[in-house]
């Protein structure tokens, strides 16, 4: 069984954007706006700002107490000529306000791709058509399953492979999961730990696992445990370092792309 390691690929990235970086004068910048101090939007954020400081890009994390402020240093950094990127780490406190504010970011500073006008893909979706064209996956010929709709992963990803003429196939928490056996390819991100079944995947599946939950202050993914004992698969993302590493190389390519 293969295993798609998003971080091998994401280190061939990270070198590239160095190098290209280092020719650059002034070097990009990215601002993250949140509003909360919960653990996995940390873990997130400081991911981000590490990488970026590790290939030369200044980031800037800024926490707003409310929503009104993250609004005000939304039309801050759109008018900041210095200022390439900007996104919200999700999800917020108040999420009926999501869409509102992603669609307030200028969409050429969209660089996590969320705004309905935004210039990016989004770069969960990027990172995972990179993780499987990486790992020289054809999605051709190939019955796909989406489960989650969300607007971080699932509903983009689902656009994406739609407009590229993949048969694929969006479900939900609430769907028959059971009918998961019938695709060969399952990109699940519902941020709901075990929900994948391992009687919900049939040998020879691939599976690539988009999903970020905190229980019992460890981050777990959408699949269930049992899966990961299976031998008869063709390839499964790994519990941590699948799809992760690659968004944050897709985010940053897109904050080099505006400069």
């Amino acid at each position: 069984m293969k295993i798609l390691d998003g971080r091998e690929l994401a280190g061939f990235i990270k070198g590239r954007q160095f190098h290209q970086i280092s020719a650059m004068s002034p070097k990009p910048k990215l601002v993250i706006l949140r509003d909360s101090d919960n653990p996995v939007i940390l873990k997130y954020v400081n991911l981000k700002i590490k990488y970026g400081k590790d290939i030369g890009v200044e980031v800037e994390d800024i926490c707003a107490n409310d929503n009104n402020k993250i609004q005000e240093e939304i039309i801050r950094a759109n008018n900041d000529s210095f200022i390439n990127g900007i996104i919200i780490q999700l999800p917020i406190t108040d999420k009926e306000r999501t869409d509102e504010l992603c669609n307030l970011i200028a969409p050429e500073k969209d660089v996590d791709g969320l705004g309905k006008n935004a210039k990016f893909d989004s770069a969960t979706a990027t990172a995972i058509n990179w993780l499987l064209t990486g790992y020289n996956i054809d999605l051709n010929n190939k019955k796909i399953a989406i489960v989650g709709r969300g607007k971080l992963v699932g509903a983009p990803l689902f656009k994406m492979f739609t407009d590229s003429g993949y048969n694929v196939e969006l479900f939900h928490r609430g769907s028959d999961l059971t009918k998961l056996k019938l695709f060969d390819i399952i990109i699940t991100a519902t941020g709901v730990p075990g929900l994948i079944s391992s009687d919900y995947v049939s040998p020879g599946a691939i599976l690539v696992d988009a999903g970020t939950a905190s229980e019992k202050g460890r981050l777990k993914g959408d699949l269930a445990d049992d899966i990961r004992t299976r031998t008869d698969l063709t390839a499964i993302t790994p519990t941590t370092g699948g799809v992760g590493p690659l968004t944050i190389a897709a985010l940053f390519e897109h904050v080099i792309q505006r400069q």
